[in-house]
């Protein structure tokens, strides 16, 4: 039975730059929000954790530092947590659920290692659990997984998903600068953290990786189950390499499904051909790319953070719940919908490969690192040689081959006589190549 209600309460957690972004866009778009949810939404009240500091335009929200005022408030019928991490936005939300009221999140962290137990927790408390905008910032792509391409049978799910690390291969390719100033001027641009670990070392987009490989193969993927590479180890060197091979660098994150090996799932740099639709995504900007057997092949671009267009998407869901409040049909994901699958060892995928050597230039070196290669079961497609300071700088693009045949090469030349050493490893996309 649908609910007699004449306006939909929201209690914010957060009042950072999404959060104000919310009310914002709340503000700004309120006439055309209300008529399509066919009511108003009103913002009751905002958990902060400094009441006291000033918020130049939200001076008239009520501002509390304890969630129970949010939890124990019966005008509030949907909580907008904003604050981030694991704890203590869990326990929030959980909280938030157990009293009734449906919840939106922008929380990656959570979603991707606590998924399940949240949706089994919106199912139990009859409220909605709804995360739009923890992947791909504005970027509709959860709701488009739930709902826009249900009928499919995906094979492979990949994207820019960090758009600090977009940002940063993106001016080491165009204006070839090196690894440390791209990441001076993206923390002096506010695009990166004092500490940018989690973006340069991959986690942020490997737990984006975890809720798209999981709506797409209807499995519970975690970020343990996720192989994580950064870019720390990628030079201006392997930039103009990738140039004269027609590729492009970019950090993606990557799920296909493996025919017999189960579901391959990782985060890397990856050399791309640069007539694949995300090789000219560039800046801070996102894009999905999803391959299904009945859409075929499809991409999702748009900004990936900020507070407008994150907003954007939190309010998509946030319209979504009060739809469902008012209609009594809540849209929930049920925990049953997740299937167990099998992960794909890192020691099964298999990929194409680029690997940069410095060895000594003399005769028989080379020779002896092309053998190695072989004995590890390892064809390669291509051999580039150049004179270096200290030697000969090799560059080496295999055919598909194992991961763990890579691994086994890299060990042989490492034992060789010649100072042969491995400097670089990165797998090249051939999703769009033919051979």
């Amino acid at each position: 039975m649908a609910m007699e209600k004449t306006v939909i309460g929201l209690g914010l957690l957060g009042l950072g730059t999404v959060g104000t972004g919310v009310v914002q866009v709340l503000r700004d778009n309120a006439r055309e929000i209300d008529r399509k949810v066919g009511a108003p939404i009103a913002i009751k009240k905002a958990l902060v954790h400094n009441a006291a500091k000033e918020r130049p335009g939200l001076e008239d929200l009520e501002l509390v530092t304890d969630i129970d005022a949010i939890v124990n408030d019966p005008e509030i019928d949907i909580v907008v947590e904003l604050m981030g991490g694991i704890a203590p936005a869990k326990e929030y939300m959980l909280r938030a659920m157990a009293a009734g009221k449906s919840v939106v999140t922008a929380n990656k962290d959570v979603v991707a290692q606590h998924g399940l137990e949240m949706f089994g927790a919106a199912v139990k408390n009859g409220v909605d659990f709804l995360f739009e905008a923890s992947v791909g910032g504005g970027i509709p792509i959860i709701t488009t997984f739930k709902q826009c391409l249900t009928a499919n049978r995906f094979t492979e799910v990949m994207g820019i998903v960090n758009g600090t690390t977009n940002y940063m291969l993106t001016k080491m390719t165009n204006e070839s600068m090196d690894y440390d100033v791209a990441l001076k001027e993206a923390q002096a641009e506010g695009y990166a953290e004092a500490d940018p670990t989690a973006d340069v070392g991959g986690l942020d987009a490997a737990r984006k990786a975890a809720i798209l490989a999981s709506l797409a193969f209807n499995t519970h993927i975690t970020l343990e189950d996720v192989q994580v590479e950064g870019i720390t180890n990628v030079s201006a060197v392997d930039i103009e390499y990738a140039r004269k091979l027609d590729y492009v660098v970019k950090l993606l994150a990557i799920a296909r499904r493996v025919e017999g090996r189960g579901i391959d799932v990782r985060v890397h740099p990856t050399f791309l051909t640069k007539d694949h639709p995300l090789a000219s995504v560039n800046g801070v900007f996102n894009a999905i790319f999803v391959r299904g057997n009945a859409i075929g092949d499809a991409m999702f671009y748009g900004r990936g953070a900020g507070g407008r267009p994150t907003a954007s998407a939190v309010i998509a869901d946030v319209v979504e719940a009060a739809r469902g409040i008012l209609t009594d049909s809540r849209s929930r994901i049920n925990p049953e919908f997740f299937e167990p699958k099998q992960i794909c060892p890192i020691e099964e995928t298999e990929s194409r490969y680029y690997l940069r050597l410095r060895m000594d230039d003399r005769p028989g070196v080379l020779g002896s690192v092309a053998t190695a290669f072989g004995w590890a079961g390892v064809s390669l497609k291509s051999v580039l040689q150049r004179h270096v300071d200290d030697g000969a700088e090799v560059v080496i693009v295999t055919h598909t081959t194992k991961h763990s045949s890579i691994v086994a090469a890299s060990q042989s030349v490492a034992a060789l006589p010649g100072n042969a050493r491995v400097c670089s490893v990165i797998r090249v996309d051939k999703s769009l190549e033919n051979g």
